[in-house]
């Protein structure tokens, strides 16, 4: 394990099971203190079930949950270190901003005299000065979720458990939510875990990331590793979009039936052969579709070897993309061949080939 001596939070062998159902099965990691940690996956995969546990809303079947050393697997979550913030805010309507902040401490009978700083401090913090007075249903989205932040951060936790905190929020205001909480992390120090479905939020924002599976992590790493060097075909297809093949498609590109993958971005489109670079990797195809997304063009390549590949190139301008994407086009593909990431070998079905999944559909399947 990571962080020996140094870790805020370590499951070890974390089982839970509601009835029949195994939510999280054998779980063991380790989060070290001050990171940005981040549970990622599809619905139903553990990683909410997990985040429960920690906060000790949920007792696991089996196992260990550890806050800075100490088992607390049956504590109650009001004596634990840890606050949490939820996707619906929590927070009480009756009461203004301030009064929410200070709330916490109130409960846990900080003196009077003291409140009020501590609640002043954390708004500054989340960048909500001067909203003290002002009630929160006169709040937008974005500045109820501060206000449950600061609400949070207020009782000086050595960890904060997030729980898909922005999802209730528009895509720009997720983004702009993002950069302030990392911001927010680094400044106070404290250990973060953050639960999310969103793989690009996650990537932005996380020190190291557990891809949840299933109820078990499929893998952890910074997010470059997890990008860059997938493990297992489920995270290639979740983190991302990612060409797995296997079976004949990758015999007759490799030499071997071992299944790789490679990310879109990496292959590149040429109108001849003779454009490859020497020791790169050459496929032969014809395009199939393309979706043109503004600063990028995503294409759906047929290959002459059999099944289809994804590639997603930069557009120069509206000209140049236009002109490759002519659905039965023949195209040469090339990519380098450390882009190639193989993974496990698994059973091949009679009509092994070549599939690109997409986050969303890896979702559905995992529900």
């Amino acid at each position: 394990m990571r962080g020996q001596g140094r870790d805020d939070v370590a499951l070890e062998g974390v089982t839970k099971r509601f009835g029949e159902v195994v939510a999280v099965d054998d779980v063991s990691l380790v989060v070290d203190s001050g990171e940005f940690f981040t549970f990622l996956g599809p619905s139903g995969s553990g990683k909410t079930t997990c985040l429960r546990m920690i906060a000790g809303f949920e007792q696991p079947t089996s196992g260990q949950v550890l806050l800075h050393g100490q088992d607390v697997s049956k504590i109650a979550p009001y004596d634990r270190d840890v606050n949490t913030v939820f996707q619906d805010y929590a927070l009480f309507p009756h009461m203004t901003v301030g009064e929410n902040v200070e709330f916490g401490p109130k409960v846990r009978r900080v003196a009077k005299g003291e409140r009020r700083p501590r609640a002043e401090e954390a708004l500054e913090l989340v960048r909500l000065a001067g909203y003290g007075t002002r009630r929160v249903t006169q709040l937008s989205g974005g500045q109820r979720q501060r206000v449950a932040l600061a609400r949070a951060l207020v009782n000086r936790p050595r960890v904060l458990l997030l729980d898909e905190p922005l999802g209730a929020l528009d895509l720009k205001l997720r983004q702009e939510m993002q950069i302030e909480l990392k911001r927010i992390q680094t400044e106070v120090g404290i250990t973060f875990i953050y639960v999310t479905h969103d793989q690009d939020e996650a990537l932005a924002m996380s020190d190291r990331i557990a891809v949840f599976n299933g109820g078990r992590v499929a893998q952890v790493g910074t997010p470059a590793e997890i990008y860059q060097h997938p493990r297992s075909e489920f995270v290639a297809g979740f983190v991302g979009t990612s060409n797995v093949l296997s079976g004949d498609v990758a015999k007759r590109l490799r030499g071997a039936p071992n299944p790789f993958t490679v990310r879109p971005e990496r292959v590149r489109l040429l109108s001849g052969a003779s454009e490859v670079r020497d020791g790169d990797r050459r496929a032969q195809g014809v395009v199939v579709d393309s979706l043109y997304l503004g600063d990028r063009t995503r294409f759906t390549i047929g290959l002459d070897v059999g099944g289809q590949l994804t590639v997603i190139e930069q557009n120069q301008d509206t000209a140049s993309a236009a002109a490759w994407a002519v659905p039965g086009r023949a195209v040469t593909l090339c990519w380098e061949r450390d882009a190639e990431q193989l993974l496990p070998s698994a059973p091949v079905a009679e009509e092994a080939s070549t599939s690109t999944e997409s986050t969303e559909q890896l979702t559905r399947g995992n529900r």
